[in-house]
């Protein structure tokens, strides 16, 4: 499971979370570490795309809180990657930003069941801030190993066949 911070312009149209650029840079993250979007949840901690793009107000993530929290309950993830400051906070009960903790799991209980939480930057942050993006594959790339499976290696391409140059035949005939 994913979870971000509140909808943007085009999931507020849309009613769908993370379609929009953030959520294309999200889709490539996860095809690189060989998952499939359709294969993952992915939520926010509001319902609501704020007035303005505004941060969530308090009043905003209690009032959305208890769809979440029911979300996990049904759903049992066995990992959640909060992405950015709000998710982070909310599910971790913790004051401490993204920056701090991003990339060191935590073992917690929510919704009832043991669940390993990984704060990692929103994917927003790379479309911003360009040298973001090597941070979040880092981080990404952790995914398959806390979610307990291998990390295939690539398969090395096969070796060209040699080339074997043909006879040259002189004469006629």
């Amino acid at each position: 499971m994913f979870v971000g911070e509140a909808p943007g312009f085009h999931e507020d149209k849309q009613g769908v979370p993370f379609v929009g650029a953030a959520g294309q840079l999200l889709s490539k993250l996860l095809a690189e570490i060989a998952i499939a979007r359709e294969d993952v949840y992915v939520n926010n901690v509001l319902m609501c795309r704020p007035p303005g793009n505004r941060d969530p107000q308090p009043n905003e993530i209690e009032a959305c809180e208890p769809h979440l929290w029911k979300k996990i309950e049904l759903i049992q993830p066995k990992l959640i990657c909060t992405l950015g400051n709000f998710a982070t906070k909310l599910l971790s009960g913790k004051p401490n930003g993204i920056t701090q903790v991003h990339g060191r799991p935590q073992d917690v209980v929510l919704g009832g069941n043991p669940v390993t939480l990984y704060p990692i930057f929103h994917p927003a942050a790379a479309l911003y801030t360009p040298r973001m993006l090597q941070v979040l594959q880092e981080d990404f790339a952790r995914i398959p190993e806390l979610l307990g499976r291998s990390v295939a290696e690539p398969e090395p391409a096969p070796a060209p066949e040699p080339v074997l140059e043909q006879p040259v035949q002189l004469g006629l005939f």
